[in-house]
């Protein structure tokens, strides 16, 4: 699945370390003592989605985007305790946004990595930039994120859960996206190792794999009745997902239910890992 661009933007300009291009806190409500769940990607889709399951499963957000008012917005739907922008391709900004996390709210116990871009062209023209730039938002920030967060909770001595969202093309690839299949396949390997190294922490690592999901970006697929009909070619259940579908995934796996799963990745896309062919 190609997921529609989600990034994020810095986040406090008074902090003399920030870069010009930093942003001021956007909003900060009453916290409470329920678990803090930090998602990244959430103004819109499926990180929304994620962010509206955990908080009604009885979490606390902080809520992460490059869209300023999306990310407003959502917090304010949510009443969720922070939100902030955040340029998950640039490591100095997610470092200087974990600082403040860290020093502004009580430990994160569980992280939902979410934030990833797609940059979709013909192969023989993908500009090496491009290249780049989907990596750095889509690896170097995933694995930032995730160790930043699994740091805090070893530090606070928190028995926590990160959930990396990777893709069925992390397996099955598109000619026209190489470096999001390359990034997606890397950000499953990642979440092996990374449960490896938290395992001794009481730390739970996990990914989802999302299919085909009704998103912004399949928004032009479900108005091209041939493009759509190709999708549902190669989806056995005839439709496409829902993103609150992988939300409830994204859940389960937060949950003491998922208590003895760390190191996989729950692909959810309608049977289509399961055909013995590709389109």
């Amino acid at each position: 699945m190609v997921r529609e661009r989600s990034r994020c933007l810095n986040v406090d300009i008074e902090a003399p370390h920030m870069q010009q291009s930093a942003r001021r806190l956007i909003r900060v409500f009453l916290m409470t003592n329920k678990p803090l769940a930090l998602i990244t990607g959430a103004a819109q889709g499926i990180g929304y989605a994620c962010a509206q399951a955990l908080k009604e499963d009885g979490f606390d957000l902080i809520l992460v985007d490059i869209n300023q008012d999306g990310v407003e917005s959502a917090a304010k739907n949510m009443n969720a305790t922070a939100a902030y922008t955040c340029d998950m391709g640039n490591v100095a900004e997610v470092q200087s946004l974990f600082d403040q996390i860290e020093n502004e709210h009580q430990p994160i116990h569980v992280l939902v990595n979410n934030a990833g871009i797609a940059k979709p062209c013909a192969f023989l023209e993908t500009p090496i930039e491009d290249f780049q730039e989907v990596l750095n938002v889509n690896v170097v920030g995933v694995f930032t994120a995730l160790q930043r967060t699994a740091k805090i909770m070893v530090k606070h001595n928190v028995s926590g859960c990160i959930i990396n969202m990777s893709s069925i093309n992390a397996i099955v690839a598109i000619p026209s996206i190489p470096a999001y299949c390359a990034s997606k396949g890397a950000v499953t390997q990642i979440t092996k190792s990374a449960s490896l190294a938290l395992a001794p922490h009481n730390i739970r690592v996990n990914a989802v794999g999302p299919g085909s999901i009704d998103t912004a970006m399949m928004a032009g697929v479900n108005s091209d009745e041939a493009a759509m009909q190709k999708v549902m070619s190669r989806t056995p259940m005839k439709r496409v997902g829902e993103p609150k579908e992988i939300a409830d995934v994204v859940v389960f796996l937060a949950s003491n239910k998922a208590s003895y799963i760390t190191g996989e990745t729950i692909n959810v896309d309608g049977g289509r890992l399961g055909m013995n062919y590709t389109c």
